[in-house]
């Protein structure tokens, strides 16, 4: 079996790619390491949509920054993810940080940032009363966004595989050989023959690339945590609020999520280890003093859960388009802040890259856009009350904090690329995201997944391999 086209890497990168070429009459295969979608800086990570001021004018950066935030609220809609354009303010505290403002105000305009504005303090604390008394000014940018990244990652790739893309999770890469019309890829065990490769993966893409020869950037992996607190803190701002950027990234930043919880963080701590996602007491410790200078009110105590996330940093901008070894060979390499802005654009610079080394990429005549995601709570009562006549399902609540019900959990195990660990349930329909973080809910969604999918308790885990809840079955005798 041929494809066409081998996309390394199920991140919200390689997923808009696979959206992207499921328009197209190709045979596509996306392979990734871990058993699901988006489990790298994809799910973890600050959520926003980036307006484009801060990119150099001219770069990779801020051309798909502009152009994925542009499409941004029209591909939410039409995938049913959640995304409010909320605007930002960047805070200033002194001259200095005035004059970086501006700075960022005449990049913005180059760049094509609509309706920035420059604020006074007075303008900036109308905005936002709860920031701290010795602001000195803002910028202002309202194109800036919140979403749902795992969602969005998640929907593109549902809409890519009823479309006729092939998914294979747990294959991870382990070679790759050059040959005279394309390449063999060995993944999980198997070898697949391709014309093309698209290599979105993240922070190993040097080393995807490393398996051809190429040698043109390295990843530095880059370590940020955050807190996420309860939805009692979720109205302290209504808009994302940045500190002035440094040379280490944009700063500690306090923003609503499109959960109505309130995120915070993150930090920079580079890293040798690619896979260590601590948060630590260090960089919690830093996060919450930093954050403080901008939100003073900011209730620590009502966080409900650390995270850390891993991004790629490789050159200064992006790395975006064909290897130097072989033209065949796409590089989606170095995506850190704004990649998820800028995935949508980036997938369709990669598009271009792919018709330039000779594939032919003929629209689908019957390409099938779109997605539902049902969410219970936010239905209307009468249409809440015509769901659960007609699937009983919706009237059994699984999640008291967030209000899930078992009807969700089972829409969810019948969708394309159905979760199979706890967690999986948790990023496709929210259950365990609220005070309790699972305490009430994880096991009646770990039995409904052993009941659905057919299998003993101790085979379900909760997220990666090898986190198994239950090892075995206990009978009567061993108590």
């Amino acid at each position: 079996m041929r494809y066409d086209c081998i996309i390394i890497g199920g991140g919200v990168i390689g997923c808009a790619t696979a959206y992207t070429l499921a328009h197209c009459q190709l045979r596509t295969l996306l392979v990734e390491a871990e058993n699901d979608v988006a489990m790298g800086t994809t799910r973890a990570n600050s959520a926003i949509v980036h307006a484009g001021y801060d990119a150099i004018p001219g770069s990779a950066m801020a051309r798909t920054n502009i152009r994925g935030n542009e499409l941004m609220e029209g591909l939410c809609r039409r995938l049913d993810v959640r995304f409010e354009r909320i605007g930002s303010l960047v805070l200033g505290f002194s001259e200095d940080d005035l004059s970086t403002l501006k700075k960022l105000y005449e990049r913005g305009v180059k760049n094509g940032v609509r309706g920035l504005a420059l604020l006074d303090r007075e303008q900036t604390l109308e905005k936002e009363p709860n920031l701290a008394a010795n602001v000195t000014g803002s910028l202002y940018a309202p194109t800036t966004g919140i979403v749902d990244p795992w969602g969005l990652a998640l929907a593109m790739a549902q809409v890519a595989a009823r479309n006729g893309v092939e998914f294979a999770f747990s294959s991870p890469v382990t070679a790759i050989t050059r040959k005279e019309n394309g390449f063999f890829v060995t993944a999980g065990g198997q070898t697949y023959d391709t014309r093309t490769v698209v290599n979105a993966a993240g922070v190993y893409s040097d080393i995807i690339h490393g398996m051809i020869g190429g040698d043109s950037f390295h990843i530095t992996p880059d370590r940020g945590a955050y807190y996420v607190l309860d939805k009692s803190q979720g109205k302290l701002v209504s808009h994302v609020i940045f500190q002035c950027p440094t040379e280490k990234g944009k700063g500690v930043l306090v923003s609503s999520t499109v959960h109505g919880n309130l995120i915070v963080g993150p930090d920079a701590v580079p890293q040798t280890d690619r896979t260590d996602v601590a948060a630590t007491a260090e960089s919690l410790d830093y996060i919450r003093r930093t954050a403080l200078l901008s939100v003073p009110g900011i209730n620590f105590r009502e966080n409900i859960r650390n995270f850390a996330g891993i991004r790629a940093r490789g050159t200064p901008d992006f790395i975006i388009g064909p290897s130097p070894v072989d033209p065949r060979f796409i590089n989606l390499a170095g995506i850190q802040s704004p990649g998820l802005t800028a995935a949508p654009a980036i997938a369709q610079e990669a598009a271009a890259w792919l018709r330039m080394a000779g594939l032919k990429l003929e629209e689908r005549d019957d390409f099938i856009d779109g997605r539902t995601h049902i969410e219970f709570r936010r239905q209307p009562r009468e249409v809440q009350a015509r769901m659960i006549r007609e699937n009983p399902a919706y009237g059994r609540v699984i999640c008291r904090c967030e209000t899930i019900t078992e009807g969700e959990i089972l829409d969810a195990l019948h969708a394309p690329l159905p979760p199979r660990t706890v967690d999986g349930v948790k990023r496709r329909c929210g259950t365990g995201m609220g005070r309790c973080q699972g305490g009430f809910c994880g096991p009646r969604v770990h039995e409904i997944l052993a009941r659905e999918l057919g299998v003993a308790m101790w085979e379900i885990e909760k997220d990666r391999p090898g986190s198994q809840i239950a090892l075995g079955e206990t009978k009567e005798a061993d108590v």
